[in-house]
């Protein structure tokens, strides 16, 4: 496609001319290259082994200047240009011109260049919007949201963002209406950032416009995080903030202007409803999210657990995080299309696209993922709640989204439905909306609509369970025409109600995110003129922001976060004093705390094992009474359990994750009536059904409930009876749940303590 066709579809207006042509036969032959031959071409430049024809390519006046002391080490970015160089003049000519640049020579000292010319081309970079009349009407309201600046310092500062962000073409949508800026003043732009603009850009554009040293991603690669501050949170008061580099969650850090889209931000402002904004939780998070650092919150009180407005409030503020990274790269990208298509018009030889640098391999920038379409629902009301009224006049595919992931009956039809008085509240309220697991949608900006259901290579943001992209990973394995390089140019991705994720399968996770930024095997119609340089350089992970949030922690989450985000802004989390949920155990039972040593965590599982069978087990084999429950935490512990208690010919019944509903209804009424002596129950089983077992007498914990509100649920479902007990099994690998259950100081003293027995009634 050319440029000319490119900039008319997004609603440039441009006069005929009989030599514009001319340039764009040169562009698009180097947009023609494949993809495989750019790498190729690149790996046989770093290893030094050029053609004669690449040599060429720079002339003989050039490197007599360029001194050998001043000599840098070419990027992959610098070896692509001069690699396609050979084939295209236009494009020798932006290798030569980043060439004079890197070697600190200016415009000025080439005699081929008149002061009138100089003069033509820095109005035409600066000027990189031609928008229409209707469009500058509608933005002169809107003024730059910089305390302390002038309007010509702003328009500086909104200048700067020019090649830091990326929005890929859109080949296969051509007819439709492509992304359009809505900072319409930026086109009165005339001068490009000076030293002192540049310091108050916006986090944006500081974040996606850093360049990283070889120092820099050498400790990045190493995992080398050290948290030097901390500050405590008045909500939850039992929580703090603990992060890595320079502490920013100051009060002025709270009282910024947010480096937020002006439009953006007063819708926001005007559909807040609440009390003081400045002071909200919405405010907070979005200016959390806005650092573009990794975090971890672990501590969010999620919306089935009585924390409706906590979740609410959160998910509006990494909401509006995403809506303002999509709409800032889109509006970066439509400035320089106009720039571009400006220098095309005015009939240059050369037009620098290697000075537009604001794509990635692919066009969406945020992924979401979430368990469950009911969750999916409320996001995706959210971003269009929140979206500014220009870019929503229409939602394509509204309707059918709402039936795929709504259920299908009226909303006042699910406020009058009864609950289940055998299920818990929490239980009605997680699961009484579409429970589907397997999903994966594409949401896509344009100018005046959002369209869901987006072709995925199309689309700015992507919402999907794990479950349904490790589908996609599958089929992309199996089917080599099929790929998922849609995920190699994700810059933000959240992964909110990690908790119940955690209950379907974490594993997924992990490998969804290692499938994230990495090298694409197709070239997708990117303009890879317009590329960035540290996509090239393998670098995208280190740019990528990870948002984990959940009402508890655990090793996987933990280990995600450690060791699989690699942001170069660094990493913040949230840490909490538990106070237990013993106090909720409602019967006069008495609980016996067992720890067993283990020496790492590769041994605990054989360490847990070999406890149970020589101290525990004996007590119960040869049981008459029965009624003894074993609760398992994860299916890998059910299995091993299984195997050997069916090896020693104990009466046992099972109620595992994956078990028949018509083996459950026997198991339970089997364990009921005594027929069984023994039932292992899984924790994943007990989530996704919250069965009241009855004939309960002993209980044995075998590994501690991720979900510390488990605990007192299972221990109240002992029958009162003259040798009722509890017995509970732990290491000091178990850390993380055993202080969500006997509060963070108990769990201390348990482990450093020298016995092993501890007693709570």
């Amino acid at each position: 496609m050319s440029k000319t066709r490119f900039a008319k579809s997004r609603g440039f207006k441009r006069k005929n001319t009989s030599d514009s042509s001319k340039p764009s036969r040169n562009v698009k032959k180097a947009r023609g290259a494949k993809f495989e031959d750019e790498r190729r071409f690149s790996d046989n430049s770093d290893s030094g082994e050029s053609s004669d024809e690449q040599q060429e390519a720079v002339s003989s006046e050039e490197e007599e200047e360029k001194p050998i002391e001043t000599y840098k080490e070419p990027t992959m970015y610098d070896n692509l240009l001069k690699t396609l160089g050979s084939s295209s003049k236009s494009l020798a000519d932006v290798y030569k011109q980043r060439q004079r640049e890197q070697e600190g020579q200016s415009d000025l000292e080439e005699t081929s260049g008149s002061e009138s010319d100089l003069e033509e081309a820095s109005g035409s970079e600066s000027d990189y919007s031609t928008a229409s009349e209707e469009d500058v009407e509608e933005g002169k309201d809107e003024e730059p949201r910089s305390s302390g600046i002038s309007k010509h310092q702003a328009q500086k500062q909104k200048s700067a963002t020019v090649g830091v962000t990326q929005k890929n073409e859109d080949i296969e949508d051509d007819d439709d209406e492509q992304y359009e800026s809505d900072d319409a003043q930026d086109t009165e732009t005339n001068d490009l950032p000076s030293g002192d603009s540049l310091a108050i850009t916006s986090s944006f554009v500081n974040h996606l416009g850093h360049t990283l040293s070889t120092e820099e991603v050498e400790n990045l690669s190493q995992r080398k995080w050290k948290y030097t501050w901390e500050t405590s949170s008045s909500n939850p008061s039992n929580s703090k903030w603990m992060g890595t580099g320079a502490c920013f969650i100051k009060d002025d850090m709270m009282n910024l202007s947010y480096s937020i889209k002006p439009r953006l931000q007063k819708h926001w402002l005007d559909n807040y409803k609440g009390g003081d904004f400045d002071s909200s939780k919405q405010k907070f998070f979005f200016s959390l999210c806005n650092s573009y650092k990794d975090i971890l919150y672990h501590n969010k009180k999620p919306f089935y657990l009585k924390g409706l407005e906590e979740d609410s409030n959160i998910m509006t503020g990494y909401v509006v995080h995403t809506l303002n990274h999509v709409l800032s790269t889109g509006d970066v990208v439509v400035k320089n299309d106009a720039r571009l298509a400006k220098l095309e018009e005015s009939n240059k030889d050369t037009i620098s696209e290697g000075d537009a640098l604001d794509h990635g391999f692919t066009r969406p920038k945020v992924l979401i993922l979430l368990p469950l379409a009911s969750i999916a629902l409320k996001v995706v009301k959210k971003l269009i709640e929140l979206t500014p009224p220009k870019h929503k006049v229409n939602v394509e595919y509204k309707d059918r989204f709402f039936d795929d992931f709504g259920t299908g009956v009226e909303d006042d039809e699910v406020e009058n439905k009864k609950p289940n008085p055998s299920k818990p509240v929490d239980f009605e309220t997680l699961f009484g909306g579409n429970n589907n697991d397997h999903f994966v949608v594409g949401i896509k900006y344009t100018r005046r609509s959002i369209k869901l259901f987006a072709d995925f290579y199309s689309c700015d943001i992507i919402i999907a369970s794990p479950l349904g992209l490790i589908t996609k990973i599958g089929e992309a394995e199996s089917d080599k025409e099929k790929d998922v390089d849609y995920l190699s140019s994700i810059e933000v991705l959240v992964i909110d109600h990690s908790d119940v994720i955690a209950m379907q399968n974490w594993s997924h996770v992990n490998t969804v995110v290692e499938h994230l930024n990495c090298l694409p095997s197709k070239q997708h119609g990117t303009n890879i003129m317009r590329i960035r340089p540290w996509y090239f350089d393998g670098h995208a992970r280190f740019y990528r922001q990870t948002i984990i949030l959940g009402s508890y922690l655990n090793p996987d989450m933990n280990a995600l976060f450690n060791h699989h985000c690699f942001n170069y802004q660094g990493k913040v989390k949230s840490v909490c004093e538990y106070k237990g949920v013993l106090p909720k155990v409602l019967i006069e039972v008495r609980q016996i705390y067992e720890r067993f040593d283990a020496e790492t965590l590769a041994d605990a599982d054989d360490a847990r094992l070999e406890y149970f069978t020589n101290k525990v087990l004996p007590k119960i084999i040869n049981t008459t009474e029965g009624g003894v429950m074993l609760f398992i935490s994860s299916y890998f512990e059910f299995v091993r359990l299984r195997n050997y208690l069916k090896s020693q010919e104990a009466s046992i019944c099972l109620l595992g994750d994956y078990t028949k509903q018509s083996d459950i209804s026997r198991a339970r009424i089997w364990f009921y009536q005594g027929t069984r002596k023994i039932m292992l129950y899984t924790e994943r089983s007990h989530f996704y059904h919250r069965y009241k077992i009855r004939g309960m007498k002993n209980l044995i914990i075998y590994s501690l409930p991720e979900r510390n509100d488990f605990y007192p649920e299972i221990v109240n479902m002992l029958e009162d009876s003259h040798n009722m007990s509890t017995t509970v099994l732990f290491s000091r690998f178990d850390q993380l749940k055993l202080e969500r259950i006997v509060g963070s100081g108990s769990a201390k003293r348990m482990l450093k303590s020298d016995k092993s027995v501890f007693a709570f009634c």
